[in-house]
């Protein structure tokens, strides 16, 4: 879970889901209110980010930005609720695929996010764009990026691929992980996202291991590179990192691995495989 959901459900105190509601204004009340009842919370802002119809007549889900201060903190968080002008729910779950609705409430993608700088595949002039945020050691990653990858490769004058890092908490080994690949990518080294995914890094380390050391040994090892311990520190490659997680949760990445195709966020996994054919 990441920090603006951990954040948000901490202040849920209202254990009833439906509420009576008129406008898209009484939405932003609500929520102040709904906030409002945990005393350890201090509201500063809230606003619509995004509204989008639902597979279900009438109904729309809302994005909201919420700028607060618990206990002397300023934080930004984004939550999802959801309306059909005269009533609203915290949650809507579709009753033949158990799936939450919030699936498809997902803020679409700004260019911003089609940044040379982290395309790892394909053409950047390509119409089709895809965008993945993953981690290289989650075992869902792992299977699902280099097929991706692979594929963009045998289409790689039609589609672009960029990459995100977004090292999930319940694997540490992840982040220092995650820096040597953009190390030795800026050293020059081709594939590198490719090959730290399918390359099996158990005999040398557990997930949750902190020991960067270790971690480097392998990743040095098997990439036959000389990265120094003291290169894993450097600001540069921590702002990188930093400003790639902030990216997801701007767009409000909880799990990985999260891909959008041109811009929208596909929940099924599947659709890159559309792109491409003639």
């Amino acid at each position: 879970m990441n920090k603006f959901s951990k954040i948000l459900s901490i202040s849920i105190l209202l254990s009833s889901a439906l509420y009576a509601a008129t406008s898209d204004e009484n939405i932003i009340s609500f929520e102040q209110k709904r906030i409002s009842q945990n005393p350890n919370v201090k509201i500063n802002d809230i606003k619509i980010n995004t509204k989008k119809e639902l597979p279900l007549s009438g109904w729309y889900g809302y994005i909201l930005d919420v700028k607060a201060n618990i206990q002397g903190k300023d934080i930004d968080a984004k939550d999802i609720i959801f309306s059909d002008g005269k009533y609203i729910s915290l949650e809507l779950i579709d009753s033949e695929t158990g799936k939450s609705l919030k699936d498809v409430v997902t803020p679409n993608l700004t260019d911003n996010y089609h940044d040379k700088a982290k395309l790892i595949a394909g053409n950047p002039n390509a119409k089709d764009k895809l965008v993945v945020f993953s981690d290289p050691l989650c075992p869902f990653c792992k299977d699902y990026l280099p097929d991706v990858i692979k594929y963009v490769n045998k289409n790689s004058d039609s589609i672009a691929l960029y990459y995100y890092n977004f090292p999930l908490s319940i694997h540490p080994a992840a982040t220092p992980l995650s820096k040597l690949v953009e190390i030795a990518k800026h050293k020059g080294l081709k594939n590198v996202e490719l090959k730290a995914y399918e390359t099996d890094w158990e005999p040398y380390f557990d997930v949750k291991t902190i020991d960067e050391k270790k971690i480097l040994e392998a990743f040095n090892k098997e990439f036959k590179t000389n990265i120094k311990i003291e290169e894993l520190s450097d600001n540069k490659i921590n702002e990188l990192i930093t400003k790639d997680i902030k990216m997801g949760e701007e767009v409000m990445v909880q799990g990985t691995p999260t891909i959008f195709v041109n811009k929208v966020k596909d929940s099924t996994r599947q659709k890159y495989e559309t792109l491409g054919k003639k």
